[in-house]
């Protein structure tokens, strides 16, 4: 019989000791003598909780040595034996013995120094050694294979692993505790890829809860909450993409992204489908890159995927994570970049995911005032906890890393770096310097870029950020937050606020559409016309233009030539390139049949067009951050709402733009130039195979000397109404 207190047998039998290693499986015993005077004898003792079986036996060598029921579930056996032997667990529960390797006899999968960089918060692997793993090991016979579980847990008594292999009963699947880490862990034999699992932890209140793995790398399809075991067999064949996109940095590029909810996009398809439907639109429209609002698993599709459950896990609405490998890798055949927008800045408070994981508050700042947000109903993550960040910093590297994305847009850092943030005055507790910067999550952020800066040069971070906040796009060496890029978020909002001015009013507002050069060069900026503004009643980017339909159409063309010849890097919203009229829903996807009428099949021509000489004309590129790149040939023209401009190349090559944003053809209308010659009419928004009137310059102005607003040279030319167009000069190719 056991020799083991009770009590202590109790809770090995419940699946609630905190290390059940130390008496479970196979350990060495010594034996009293039966007769004065001889020596104890050492022996081998096998233990193993087997609730409700009939029979256990341990089996040797096919020898069955039958097991003795000591205490509630727990069996028993002892071996005369000088080694620990290579043993089978056969049980029989009524229906016939069934044999099976044990879990209490492997050691630890997660090494000493695996357990010291977790503690420091610097494991920038940890999903190779925190979640389920399929293994393989080496073992006389043959291979043993199964799953490895590991998870942090430190507030928890106990944790179990639940799941369909065990009919949701954890207590012969208890977990052990690694010590001060905080990290449990168990090793099941004989389980593969695709099972189902959650984790059942004993809180320090005694309550069991039951949670899924935060670092699941797959899940069930939701309404279903449970984590699934999975393993990568893909091979990627995009090693020339990704050596040419880490020789030189995302600011250097040109970068026209295609915004897409992929739920949505057309509904229906998966990432195998999308591999070949969206990809071949993307090519065709010539953007260079495609941007995914989040597709880490989440549990309610209406939150398009900003309230994350599953941060390592992509979501399975759509297909298995090798099949989203997959689509990465058709888009880089195709020579389109992949951002993914990524959610570090809360999560949502559903009570199977991280919220209070071990049965308080672990992931999430303990205090309310820090911890809790109070315009969205979710969680903020504890940025000053270094397991936490470990947590957020080596998921942003999953995702490089792992799925070979060429970007991460980083939703809502406004809301990080300020601790007021939707707060009114007692709501918030000041940093230790008695302002309101959360320092916490500032030094986060500058991890996260510093580090994947350092790893991979051509990655871009983009903050989504729409203060003031200095130094966003500023290196981190000296004070910035370390981003390649931020959304420009006030020329987004004085433009469309502009152009849904009648035109016969826009005069008085010029200073709205001229504003942004003003900070243009302060940042490196990414000019954002994404989802945010054609939801919850703001109507599409089409309804936007005011007048009829003509009006708008032409409206909304003359502001795609604008955009694309702004400073900055470009982001449209799917629909927008064919003038959608509805406001996006996530459930009805996007009127493609709009496509087919000349109009808006023509502003799908329109931006084909401004991408291929967007990416193939380094003027409207290569100088985005910086003064040289920019000049005004004309800014104060209110009188007749137009505004002109050069983009100078490094090189000293310009492209002139000028946009008519009255609803008045003006004839006669002389620009300056800065110099004499033919120059070609490279864009013109009004043209026929647009939709337009085809009101133009019949290919080229005529540039003279006697120019003014200090260039040397001048041009008259025709703008049609509410249009745009481009002219470089004539050159030997032309």
């Amino acid at each position: 019989m056991s020799a083991f207190d009770p009590d202590l047998l109790d809770t090995i039998a419940a699946g609630s000791h905190h290390s059940p290693h130390s008496v479970l499986g196979a350990h060495f015993a010594t034996t009293a003598p039966s007769t004065p005077g001889y020596e104890p004898q050492r022996e081998v003792v096998v233990r193993v909780v087997r609730h409700m079986a009939r029979s256990v036996a341990v089996v040797i060598d096919g020898e069955r040595h039958p097991a003795e029921h000591v205490h509630g579930g727990i069996w028993e056996v002892r071996l005369p034996l000088k080694q620990i032997p290579d043993y089978r667990i056969e049980t029989d529960w009524g229906q016939g013995p069934v044999v099976a390797d044990d879990p209490y006899r492997f050691l630890p999968t997660l090494g000493e120094f695996d357990l010291h960089l977790i503690g420091e918060g610097r494991h920038e692997k940890l999903w190779r050694v925190l979640g389920s793993h399929f293994r393989t090991y080496d073992a006389p016979g043959a291979p043993i294979t199964g799953t490895s579980f590991a998870v942090w847990a430190p507030n928890a008594q106990a944790v179990q692993v639940i799941g369909d292999f065990n009919s949701w009963d954890g207590r012969g699947h208890a977990m052990r505790s690694l010590g001060s880490s905080g990290i449990w862990e168990i090793f099941v034999p004989g389980l593969g890829i695709g099972e189902v699992y959650k984790y059942r932890l004993l809180s320090r209140d005694g309550r069991w809860v039951e949670r899924a793995d935060p670092m699941a790398r797959a899940t069930e399809v939701p309404p279903r909450t449970g984590s699934v075991v999975t393993g990568s067999a893909y091979s990627f064949q995009d090693a020339g993409w990704i050596a040419a996109r880490d020789t030189s940095p995302p600011t250097e590029s040109p970068m026209s992204i295609y915004e897409v909810h992929l739920g949505s996009w057309r509904i229906g398809l998966g990432y195998r489908e999308l591999a070949e439907e969206l990809v071949e639109y993307v090519s065709e429209l010539g953007f260079t890159h495609v941007e995914l609002l989040p597709i880490a698993e989440h549990p309610f599709g209406g939150s398009w995927g900003y309230q994350v459950t599953s941060y390592f896990a992509p979501t399975s609405r759509f297909g298995q994570p090798d099949e989203f490998r997959y689509l990465v890798d058709k888009l880089h055949e195709a020579g389109i970049g992949v951002i993914l927008d990524w959610v570090p800045a809360h999560f949502p408070k559903d009570e199977w995911a991280l919220a209070q994981f071990d049965g308080q508050a672990l992931y999430e700042h303990p205090d309310p005032r820090r911890g809790e947000h109070p315009d969205w109903g979710t969680l903020i993550f504890d940025y000053g906890r270094n397991e936490v960040k470990n947590f957020l910093v080596a998921n942003a590297l999953y995702w490089i890393e792992e799925f070979h994305v060429d970007g991460l847009r980083v939703d809502a850092v406004a809301s990080m770096l300020y601790l007021d943030y939707s707060r009114e005055g007692g709501q918030w507790v000041p940093n230790v310097h008695g302002g309101r910067e959360n320092l916490e999550a500032i030094s986060f952020l500058q991890e996260v870029t510093a580090t994947v800066g350092k790893k991979h040069p051509g990655v871009a971070i983009i903050a989504e950020e729409s203060t003031a906040f200095p130094g966003v796009t500023a290196p981190t060496s000296a004070g910035g937050l370390g981003f390649d890029f931020k959304w420009n978020m006030g020329w987004m909002h004085d433009s469309l606020g502009y152009v849904a001015r009648d035109p016969m009013y826009r005069s008085w507002h010029h200073n709205e559409i001229t504003f942004s050069i003003v900070y243009a060069f302060s940042e490196q900026f990414v000019l954002p016309i994404s989802h945010d503004e054609v939801v919850h009643g703001k109507g599409s980017l089409l309804g936007k233009f005011p007048g009829d339909r003509w009006a708008q159409l032409a409206g909304l063309r003359s502001f795609l030539g604008y955009q694309w010849a702004h400073p900055g890097k470009k982001l449209m919203f799917m629909g927008s390139e064919f003038g959608q009229e509805a406001e996006w829903s996530e459930q009805h996807g996007l009127d493609w049949w709009l496509t087919d009428t000349p109009s808006h099949r023509g502003i799908q021509h329109l931006v084909r067009d401004l991408n291929v000489l967007y990416a193939e004309t380094e003027a409207l590129w290569e100088q985005d951050g910086q003064e040289a790149g920019f000049q005004w040939l004309s800014g104060a023209d209110s009188r007749n709402s137009v505004i002109s401009f050069l983009r100078w190349s490094a090189s000293g090559d310009p492209l002139a733009c000028v946009v008519n944003f009255s609803g008045q053809t003006l004839s006669d209308y002389r620009i300056p130039l800065p110099s004499t010659g033919v120059w070609c009419e490279r864009i013109n928004t009004d043209a026929e195979a647009y939709g337009g009137a085809g009101i133009g310059n019949m290919g080229w102005i005529d540039s003279e000397s006697g120019g003014f607003n200090g260039f040397e040279a001048s041009a008259v030319l025709t703008l049609p109404a509410l249009s745009t167009l481009y002219f470089t000069p004539e050159t030997a190719e032309d």
